[in-house]
């Protein structure tokens, strides 16, 4: 797996975390999965126990939609070893449909499907952090219709390496990608809310920017100048780092 894919990976990650449909929530879920209020977490001097509750209860979050999406990378990948004959077929159509998905990111048509997300109604959160989990694992489900477009992307690029390793790391990358910015929400909750205040202005401007992004990555798969640019890559990455991958 090379490091071009990866950050592609990572950064439609970020992108999701930053959607309209997920960014505007998180104080919601924050609050929700750590039983701490709004206002609690808004105070100018955030108590030590607060951040603590906050954070810990993030990650076991965060370890839980990292599961379902971990999980669509090996089903994703799987399927494209089934179909390993066909993998310059799977790779051009699966580089149309991700030119096609930065397309609709960019707002030249509108599938009114991919503009909503399924809502759970919750009214507690399952005790402890296994409760924590859970609630990852069953918001990861309810983000799939909204963050769609850029994950069935990326499981895209999956199913056309078809290597279940490397659709582990690729969906591995994709959920650090959103994880990262969630867990640096939790941390510094001040900071946070600042940011996104000054930021829900432009959270419209995302998908322009990653719909851009998968454009030129839907190009480079169906041209194959992809695996060129993995090549090129792979020549200037550490060896230590290519054993890692």
């Amino acid at each position: 797996m090379t490091e071009v894919n990866i950050f592609i990976a990572f950064t439609a990650g970020i992108f999701s975390f930053l959607s309209p449909c997920v960014l505007p929530l998180i104080p919601s879920y924050l609050s929700f999965v750590s039983g701490v209020s709004l206002e609690e977490m808004r105070a100018p001097q955030v108590e030590s126990r607060v951040r603590w509750r906050v954070a810990l209860n993030s990650l076991a979050f965060i370890f839980g939609f990292s599961l379902v999406f971990v999980s669509l990378g090996v089903s994703a990948s799987f399927l494209g070893s089934l179909f390993l004959g066909y993998r310059n077929l799977i790779r051009v159509l699966g580089g149309i449909f991700i030119v096609l998905v930065g397309i609709y990111l960019m707002g030249f048509f509108k599938i009114s499907l991919l503009d909503r997300y399924l809502q759970f109604h919750l009214k507690d959160k399952p005790a402890g952090y296994l409760g924590s989990v859970l609630v990852g694992i069953t918001f990861a489900v309810a983000w799939i219709p909204c963050v769609g477009p850029i994950l069935g992307a990326i499981l895209t690029l999956a199913g056309t390496s078809a290597e279940i390793e490397k659709g582990v790391f690729l969906l591995t990358a994709y959920a650090a990608g959103l994880a990262f910015p969630f867990f640096l929400s939790a941390v510094a909750l001040n900071s946070f809310f600042q940011f996104f205040a000054a930021f829900r202005r432009h959270v419209h401007l995302v998908h322009r920017v990653a719909g851009t992004l998968l454009v030129v990555v839907g190009i480079l798969l169906i041209t194959d100048y992809m695996t060129l640019l993995n090549t090129y890559a792979i020549r200037f990455t550490p060896e230590w780092l290519i054993k890692r991958l």
